[in-house]
């Protein structure tokens, strides 16, 4: 498993996710729709048939995620062991999103750079969930910022983490949870009862990689040179100020390295949503911020390969 994610690795940084390949993530996501409309049908609305509901979508598209590539591989493997290698290690590649992420952040950083406030805004907007059409130039860099950290986990560590436990299987299992929650896990109207499964489950997954990344990143704010200490400070203050138990795990940390704000009250689908501010407000944030975060996701990412290749590298020796 070893030179497995290290290869994927090498590739996610090589050639990220062409928009020519179909992704597996558009796939788990039209699962669910479509698997979400059939379970609206068949169960009554209301608080306690919404949640069976959304209780069933979690269940059977984790399942489904975990246990198709493992049988797949499996039927692979017997054909040629080698198949079964090069398949895993594509399909690993393709779970993790590093330079896509920063690909994606990045237009948002260049469309500021040529003063286009307006596609600053809908670069972001593929982003994220908020409304996005009144951010401020300020507004807009945070989210991005935002986006960057919080994502640094969902996106790369806490898949490598789960992928050196299971291989691609465990890795496409979580972020079929991931994805879930992305599509239903919000504290709306349409989907406060169906969604509630989805989100705690996804709070599950995520609550030790988000730590872990967190860490990390304060290290590779003092590798870097930024304000490493003020990163561990806003990491052990404000780690947990966040409505999830998680995302505030990296955005302190990177908030604190770069000496910015985030968080605060943001509207999703047109209603305010209050969320604690994480970090203090040194100074107002600027585009460079954009490229700043991300060198602090590049690092936490070498960061945690490193790691990980270290870890079954002694789970090997001892077992």
């Amino acid at each position: 498993m070893m030179i497995k994610l290290a290869l994927a690795f090498g590739m996610d940084c090589l050639f990220g996710d062409p928009l020519w390949l179909y992704h597996p993530i558009r796939v788990i996501g039209k699962w669910i729709a479509d698997l979400e409309k059939w379970l609206r049908r068949w169960f009554p609305a209301g608080k306690r048939g919404e949640r069976a509901a959304g209780f069933c979508l979690m269940v059977v598209t984790v399942l489904l995620f975990f246990w198709l590539p493992w049988g797949i591989l499996k039927a692979v493997a017997r054909i040629h062991p080698w198949l079964a290698f090069v398949l895993e290690v594509f399909w690993m590649y393709q779970i993790l999103a590093m330079k896509s992420l920063r690909t994606e952040s990045m237009k948002v950083f260049d469309a500021l750079m040529q003063k286009d406030i307006t596609r600053a805004r809908q670069m972001l907007s593929w982003l994220v969930g908020r409304d996005t059409e009144h951010l401020s130039e300020a507004e807009v860099i945070k989210a991005d910022v935002e986006t960057i950290a919080e994502n640094t986990t969902d996106g790369v560590t806490a898949p490598m983490i789960f992928m050196a436990i299971g291989g691609a299987p465990l890795g496409f299992a979580y972020k079929a949870v991931n994805t879930l929650d992305s599509m239903v896990g919000y504290r709306n109207e349409k989907y406060r009862y169906l969604g509630t499964a989805s989100a705690r489950m996804d709070d599950i997954f995520n609550f030790v990689p988000a730590r872990i990344s967190g860490i990390l990143m304060v290290l590779s704010a003092f590798l870097l040179k930024y304000d490493g200490r003020n990163a561990w400070q806003c990491f052990l203050r404000d780690r947990n100020k966040h409505l999830s138990p998680n995302s505030a795990q990296t955005e302190s940390a990177c908030a604190g390295a770069l000496g910015i704000q985030l968080g605060g009250t943001h509207d999703y689908f047109g209603k305010a949503v209050e969320k604690p501010t994480i970090g203090e407000e040194k100074r107002q944030p600027e585009p460079e911020d954009i490229r700043r975060a991300n060198r602090l996701m590049l690092w936490t990412s070498f960061l945690c390969l490193a790691g990980t290749e270290l870890g079954m590298f002694i789970a090997g020796f001892l077992y």
